[in-house]
């Protein structure tokens, strides 16, 4: 005998027996040990399985263990498997076979190896059998004596196709068989159940789901919503809702769930189902990725606070300014200082508020305060339409320069003041104005230039901003213009080692350019001033004094060809910290002195009290 078939005592046969019935020459009286209709004992641990590329191997399979008291060599029995119940499709379910693969073996005692009945082959472990009849040979001690035999078996599904199974729960009954005249069969029941695929499921994921509020549809961001409170069948404004599940699809409906939505003002919902709190199908149509839901005035004007939920996911919650059907207040201020004849874009700005404080997003008009003030801003001897910012909250109004020279603006809710008037009439109080606000309207030629920085004083590396400002003959800024050759060739220069910024990052703007663009508004966030080009660098590490130089170019007339130049400070802290000290020392030096005086004359004193 081999050292192979000495691998066991007691070893099990499996066979692939379709059709072949049960082992040939049992003796009658063979029988494995135990009360009738329980001589095999049988358990199961449940399996699972995945659709992710028809995967289904013993790292998810279901195990099948028997156990028997085998009384003589030829004991054996037979295991299959019927399918029980499995997910239903409308079309009929595909319910794969299961099969069988012998884990591992053990008994009592033996040193025998069974071979396969059918072939004649040895038995391995790992070996695949199919569904139906796998014939099982539980040989004793090789002289007819008895042992205790145990198998355990892999059970998992057929999945050599990828159709062959869909997500859900398979059970199948083991049937375990002993040859005839050697037991009764015993039946158990496994269960093998295969997970969704992560892109199918309908849960939503909060990392991939979103929610964000507009005045429009198919909103990919935020924005600041300011709409009328008077009650309207119309949408206001809308919030797009996009559920995704945990695999990260971002395109398709990958999630289904109930969307639950609530207001503190308004209404939301859709045209058929809508109110203050309402719970709705989340199911996009035609193609669409998203759903938009409504939000409605219902004529309560203040700030709602919207949240917006589903069974799986709580997303931040959303705010909606309504403001009341006219403003309370309106304060205009200039944003261009310097208009050109012609066009002139967000040349006013006004922030308008309703009695509530809330930002009033209406439609505001602006016009020019008397006859002779449309002579300059002639756009606006009729009342022109501002625009609403959403996003800045406030309206920006252009003004149309047609002469050069200064005019006095207002901004009013109505688009004539006959019409505000009018209104007044029926309802008092109706027409608001804000207050006056000048504007220059400057037509004349580029005559020089101005230099100059944001401070006077900086610290070591600190961020400075250069501006180049393009002047009249009168030194009157002008209006935002493109001017070339403004310079002359070199643009901008200095002796001072300026830095490329912090960590030695190049974030400083290049000086070198001869052509200026100016910008036509001021901004805090970018440094920009209105009428000027504006250039970023940093100031040098050491303190001094810094000076850039820069010459007119030939656009400029001869007389305005020269050098002009601008100076910073930049503090030097080791020489500050060092003036400090010594400033110190020379008080303390001081002290010293006074207080040596006054003890020679404290001194003089007791001497003379003496005598």
């Amino acid at each position: 005998m081999s050292t192979t078939t000495n691998f066991k005592r007691i070893a099990l046969v499996a066979v692939a027996a379709l059709g072949m019935g049960v082992l040939s020459s049992a003796p009658s009286q063979a029988a494995f040990s135990g009360t009738a209709g329980s001589q095999l004992t049988l358990a199961v641990t449940n399996g699972t399985g995945s659709l992710e590329g028809a995967k289904s191997d013993s790292t998810t399979a279901g195990v099948v263990t028997v156990s028997a008291l085998a009384l003589v060599n030829t004991d054996s029995y037979t295991i299959t498997s019927s399918k029980k119940s499995w997910p239903a499709l409308t079309t009929g379910a595909l319910t794969p076979d299961l099969l069988f693969n012998l884990r591992d073996t053990t008994t009592s005692t033996g040193a025998s190896f069974a071979k396969n009945t059918a072939s004649g082959a040895a038995l391995r472990l790992g070996s695949l059998f199919t569904d139906s009849a796998t014939s099982v040979n539980a040989i004793a001690d090789g002289v007819g004596g008895s042992q205790y035999v145990n198998s355990a078996w892999y059970a998992y599904q057929e999945s050599s196709t990828g159709t062959d199974r869909i997500a859900g729960t398979y059970v199948y009954t083991i049937i375990v068989t002993p040859m005839p005249g050697s037991g009764t069969a015993q039946t158990i029941d496994l269960t093998i159940t295969v997970a969704a695929l992560a892109s199918s499921s309908l849960v939503a994921n909060s990392a991939f789901s979103s929610v964000f509020m507009g005045t429009s549809t198919a909103n990919t961001s935020d924005a600041a919503v300011s709409v009328l409170a008077t009650s309207s069948d119309t949408p206001r404004a809308y919030l797009t809702v996009k559920l995704r599940n945990a695999s990260g699809v971002t395109d398709g409906a990958a999630a289904r769930e109930s969307v639950t939505i609530t207001t503190t003002i308004g209404q939301v919902g859709t045209s058929t189902n809508r109110g203050r709190s309402v719970v709705l199908k989340y199911d996009p149509t035609g193609g669409a990725t998203e759903v938009d839901y409504n939000i409605y005035s219902d004529g309560t004007a203040g700030t709602g606070t919207i949240t917006v939920s589903t069974p799986s996911v709580t997303f931040p919650t959303k705010s909606i300014t309504f403001y009341a059907a006219k403003p309370a207040t309106l304060v205009a201020s200039v944003a261009t200082p310097n208009l050109r004849v012609g066009t002139n874009a967000d040349a006013v700005r006004v922030t308008a508020k309703d009695a509530n404080g809330n930002l009033w997003g209406g439609a505001l008009y602006a016009y020019a305060s008397t006859a002779a003030d449309a002579l300059i801003a002639g756009s606006n001897a009729t009342p022109v339409l501002c625009t609403w910012d959403a996003d800045d909250g406030r309206h920006e109004c252009g003004i149309a320069g047609t002469l050069a020279g200064t005019a006095k603006i207002k901004v009013m809710n109505y688009s004539t003041v006959a019409l505000g008037t009018a209104a007044d009439l029926v309802t008092a109080g109706s027409m608001v104005t804000s207050n006056e606000v000048s504007v220059v309207v400057n037509s004349n030629p580029v005559a020089s230039f101005k230099l100059s920085f944001d401070k006077a004083t900086y610290a070591p590396n600190e961020r400075a901003r250069i501006y180049v400002t393009p002047v009249d003959s009168a030194g009157k800024e002008l209006a935002v213009t493109t001017t070339t050759n403004l310079l002359a060739a070199g643009g901008i220069t200095t002796a001072s080692q300026l830095s490329f910024g912090p960590a030695g990052t190049t974030q400083a703007d290049s000086l070198t350019a001869v052509s200026i663009t100016t910008v036509a508004n001021s901004s805090a966030t970018t440094g920009a001033k209105a009428g000027s080009a504006v250039y970023t660098v940093f100031m040098p590490a050491s303190g001094g004094t810094v000076t850039i130089t820069a010459t007119g170019g030939s656009s400029l007339p001869l007389a305005a060809q020269v050098a002009v130049t601008a100076s910073a400070t930049v503090t030097d802290s080791g020489a500050a910290a060092l003036a400090a000290v010594n400033a110190l020392a020379t008080t303390v030096a001081s002290l010293r002195t006074l207080i040596t005086t006054l003890t020679n004359l404290v001194l003089k004193i007791q001497k003379k009290v003496k005598a």
